[in-house]
């Protein structure tokens, strides 16, 4: 992907199939990682044990792309030693907190016994389906129908499963995680909505590492911080992550976590900053993701033998397949009716 074309040609829908595929395996090594019995703990390990090595090489690899694809190029940036770093610009800046918190909980969100991954990513992703079309109300930007279709589709799966499961019961740290993840990404589509949703692809380019330029050391840095502080038992996991892992054969898994979560943080930059409604744009993102999630669980049930998901999850991630299809099919048949109705008057 060249700093030309950033989204130059390409249909949004060939972004969301990338997204899906890279997730994919994100998800499944991540959940192999946190419930697989590690030789030297006699356990398996914790998200926070997984989190600062995945975040560090997802940092670094970040870096690297942001250099080697040239979009460094249309971020703001300051002259530091004769060369110029890029900046966030104060939205931005907001934005990149906002990442931090997803950053946080997206893995995390996989290691919870008792929790299934379509469960928790229903509920991660459902609040969001929610907040999209409230941020374009705030900004003033038309929702189409096939937006609030696929919405309601969403919230009919959620409802499905939360009904099939009995309610939530979910752990305090579940809870908190899909708070922090609603949080973050309220911020994120504000400002995404405010300063880039102009389906220019430098601005594409320029949210993208004027965001990650600051997100990703400021994840890593909290979590240090955590670390450092000798805070509870989660400041010794976190101590281990960051120090014991390099030496430890997990670094290779946790390495194709790190690959992965940059892959899919450029395609769903590019899914999220599409010009059209987020009413649209963060459907689209979220279900693919789910799908994802739902596949991920599928496959680990069937070659390594972890629970299968329920089948209501199963039905839920049915009808949001469904939501991707319209979503993807709707815009299209509609334009012609509107050209004929135009044509018309």
């Amino acid at each position: 992907m060249s700093a030309g074309k950033a989204t130059g040609g390409f249909p949004l829908e060939g972004y969301v199939f990338l997204y899906l595929i890279a997730y994919l395996p994100n998800v499944i090594i991540t959940k192999l990682v946190t419930t697989t019995v590690h030789p030297g703990l006699g356990r398996p390990l914790t998200g926070l044990e997984t989190l600062p090595a995945s975040l560090i090489i997802s940092t670094v690899l970040t870096y690297l792309f942001i250099w080697w694809s040239g979009w460094h190029k249309d971020a703001h940036g300051v002259m530091v030693l004769g060369r110029r770093i890029p900046v966030p610009t104060k939205y931005t800046f907001y934005s990149g907190l906002g990442t931090g918190l997803v950053l946080f909980t997206v893995p995390l969100s996989f290691t919870f016994e008792g929790v299934s991954i379509p469960f928790i990513q229903l509920l991660m992703r459902g609040d969001i389906l929610l907040i999209a079309p409230i941020v374009d109300l705030i900004f003033g930007r038309r929702v189409r129908w096939w937006s609030w279709t696929a919405l309601v589709m969403v919230l009919v799966a959620m409802v499905i499963t939360l009904k099939d499961r009995g309610g939530l019961y979910l752990p305090p740290l579940a809870i908190l995680t899909v708070i922090l993840y609603t949080v973050g990404y309220f911020v994120r589509l504000i400002v995404m909505t405010k300063i880039s949703k102009s389906g220019d692809p430098a601005s594409v380019r320029q949210y993208f590492v004027e965001e990650k330029v600051f997100a990703l050391p400021f994840s890593v840095a909290v979590l240090a911080a955590i670390s450092a502080s000798g805070f509870g038992s989660q400041s010794g996991a976190l101590g281990w992550g960051f120090l014991s892992v390099w030496t430890d054969p997990v670094i290779l898994p946790l390495l194709g976590i790190g690959v992965t979560l940059t892959i899919v943080s450029v395609f769903a930059i590019i899914i999220l900053l599409d010009p059209r409604e987020n009413a649209y744009c963060v459907p689209l993102e979220r279900a693919a993701s789910l799908v994802a999630g739902v596949g991920g669980a599928l496959l680990l049930a069937w070659i390594w033998g972890l629970p299968a998901p329920r089948p209501a999850e199963l039905v839920g991630a049915g009808i949001l397949i469904g939501a991707i299809v319209l979503l993807s099919l709707a815009p299209r048949l509609s334009r012609p009716v509107e050209s004929a109705r135009a044509e018309t008057a």
